[in-house]
């Protein structure tokens, strides 16, 4: 079976300093990176998600002057902006395909956005005969916990793995993983491989 590492949105807006930055984003770059140069091999697909939303809309709602950090935010990673770019540290060159959501509509998971060309992250991923997906990234009390109930729902075996992301509230972070278990997910509490 086919195994695919799945980056959900670590942009420079949602790590310290951005404009929705979530404690520990910067590390979580870090540290993801560091995961991939350590494993080599490891997955037969890595896979980066980014918001990409629109600056001339509220898409559909999602911007708001008055947000209320559930269904409306601050503007933040806007399309070819400094806040949409990828964290500095994550690097890039691991990347076998970026996905883009948010285009003029409020998206959460990854499973909503696609490639330049046009691709879904599914039909991304059937490329590959994938099965199983570990996800990481930010936030995983949202996009993190979204993406990872889209891939359940489309029968991948899916694994978060923990310490590779990082949360907008503990508040929330728990119920969110909870909700990720109850839909069939497992919640890998240590990295693999790591000694």
């Amino acid at each position: 079976m086919a195994l695919a590492l799945l980056v959900v949105d670590v942009q420079r807006d949602f790590t310290e300093g951005g404009a929705l930055g979530v404690e520990g984003g910067a590390q979580v770059a870090q540290d993801i990176t560091d995961y991939l140069r350590a494993h080599p091999g490891r997955y037969d697909l890595v896979i980066a998600s980014r918001d990409w939303h629109d600056g001339k809309t509220d898409n559909g709602g999602h911007f708001s002057d008055q947000p209320d950090f559930v269904d409306s935010w601050p503007v933040h990673c806007v399309a070819k902006t400094n806040g949409a770019k990828f964290h500095p540290a994550l690097d890039q060159d691991l990347f076998d395909y970026e996905v883009r959501k948010g285009w003029g509509k409020p998206d959460y998971s990854a499973f909503q956005g696609e490639t330049e060309d046009g691709m879904s992250l599914l039909d991304v991923l059937r490329t590959r005969e994938i099965d199983d997906i570990d996800v990481v990234g930010i936030a995983t009390d949202h996009c993190v916990k979204a993406s990872a109930l889209s891939a359940l729902s489309l029968g991948l075996h899916t694994r978060v793995i923990l310490p590779l992301t990082a949360a907008v509230s503990p508040d929330t972070v728990h119920e969110a993983l909870a909700e990720v278990e109850d839909a069939g997910g497992e919640i890998l509490t240590e990295v693999p491989g790591a000694n």
